[in-house]
């Protein structure tokens, strides 16, 4: 055993969310009268606060479009938007694999809270992990306070903990502490932006991780 603590990014990392997600955000701009943003642009934001990904999407809005936005957009993807979201093939089991190897288990995710707290209850992975940070308990990703905190929660040092993510900024908030690093290929961003800030291994399965870890 490597690290005491594992932490995932989910959307793009462990669950096959990316098309939900501009699907949704496509919708919302739509249902906001709002300019509809292509799908490239939606997933380079995947990892971001939506109050943080808006501004670029989007440019200048008010408090009131930005609310108005959260809220359409929420709707869409936790309750209207049909498309697919599963799991990734492996997910499951490389969280129940580590988790019952004694590994501590933790999610840092750009989601707000309310939207972790309905996908862990729909995979029924919520018991597994041992801390959970949503965009709206913490600073956005790129920045490392959702990681700070989990840290802390947990009583682990940064060199015994590592960051599995799809995104830079999954990893340039853990690069920024000096924490261990793993990108997976498989997701939003790819392997040369991921490579850009030096993680410890990139992969193109989530089965491959234990190997790492």
């Amino acid at each position: 055993m490597k690290f005491r603590l594992v932490i995932f990014d989910w959307d793009g990392t462990l669950m096959d969310s990316v098309a939900r997600i501009v699907s949704s955000m496509q919708t919302a701009a739509l249902d906001c009268l709002l300019p509809v943003p292509s799908a490239e642009a939606v997933r380079d934001i995947i990892g971001l606060s939506l109050y943080k990904a808006f501004p670029i999407l989007f440019g200048t809005l008010s408090d009131a479009q930005s609310t108005q936005l959260l809220t359409v957009y929420r709707r869409h993807y936790l309750e209207l938007d049909q498309t697919p979201s599963p799991l990734f093939a492996g997910a499951s089991d490389t969280i129940k694999g580590l988790h019952a190897s004694g590994y501590q288990l933790a999610v840092a995710t750009g989601k707000q809270r309310v939207g972790l707290d309905s996908v862990l209850a729909d995979t029924q992975l919520g018991s597994y992990f041992h801390a959970l940070r949503g965009a709206d308990q913490a600073v956005s990703k790129p920045h490392p306070l959702m990681l700070e905190q989990i840290l802390d929660e947990l009583q682990v040092k940064p060199a015994e903990a590592v960051m599995v993510g799809d995104s830079s900024y999954d990893l340039a908030m853990a690069q920024a502490i000096g924490m261990p690093r793993i990108g997976v290929t498989y997701g939003v961003h790819d392997s040369i932006k991921l490579s850009a800030h030096q993680p410890l291994a990139l992969i193109d399965d989530i089965r491959h991780l234990r190997q790492w870890v």
